[in-house]
């Protein structure tokens, strides 16, 4: 029997309004068009200032734990950050450091990064692919990446990002189909070692 998938989209922007934000809303419609979802955004403009120092996962917010059990518990993630000095935000991959590194095994993971001109395209495979792979996420084979010029204001304008959203959504969609008919299962039990301060 078909269920909603469980969708958690991360956005490393900053900032609000974010062009990042709204390129990860229309990644989620366009998903919801095509699979039921139960979909979830954590922004780190939002979270971020809460967690920005904090070195063990024993001691982040009640608010920053339930979102990173979010992000493990999954059925689908959509990930995406600015790019800031050629990579994603610092924060973003802050957040992923108290991410168990066994949660993500195996999980799809759509990618997705804004940037203020073409020549950071390569973000997502050359940063945010090796990234995932750590975690042995399963990242789908289509990223997506808008430049400034693709968005009026904040909205999409550009009519070859939203094709690249449609063909990064019907790519994904068949990789899902197990999901969609697979009971909900619990979390996975992992076995976590006592926190370890983050490396200098």
């Amino acid at each position: 029997m078909s269920r909603k998938l469980k969708v958690v989209a991360v956005s490393g922007s900053l900032q609000r309004p974010s062009r990042t934000l709204v390129l990860v809303d229309r990644l989620l419609a366009a998903l919801g068009d095509e699979v039921a979802i139960d979909a979830r955004v954590i922004s780190l403009g939002e979270i971020g200032p809460q967690f920005a120092g904090v070195l063990y996962r024993n001691q982040l917010p009640a608010v920053v734990e339930e979102s990173i059990a979010a992000i493990e518990s999954a059925d689908l993630l959509i990930v995406a950050s600015p790019v800031y000095r050629g990579s994603y935000t610092g924060l973003f991959k802050h957040l992923f450091d108290f991410v168990h590194h066994e949660a993500l095994t195996d999980k799809p993971v759509l990618l997705a990064a804004t940037g203020g001109s073409d020549r950071h395209a390569l973000v997502i495979d050359h940063q945010l692919r090796p990234l995932f792979s750590f975690f042995q996420a399963r990242t789908l084979p289509i990223g997506v990446y808008a430049v400034e010029k693709d968005f009026e204001g904040y909205e999409v304008a550009n009519p070859a990002l939203r094709e690249r959203i449609a063909l990064a959504v019907a790519r994904a969609v068949p990789q899902l189909r197990d999901l969609r008919d697979a009971s909900p299962s619990a979390a996975p039990v992992i076995q976590k070692p006592a926190p370890v301060a983050l490396a200098a």
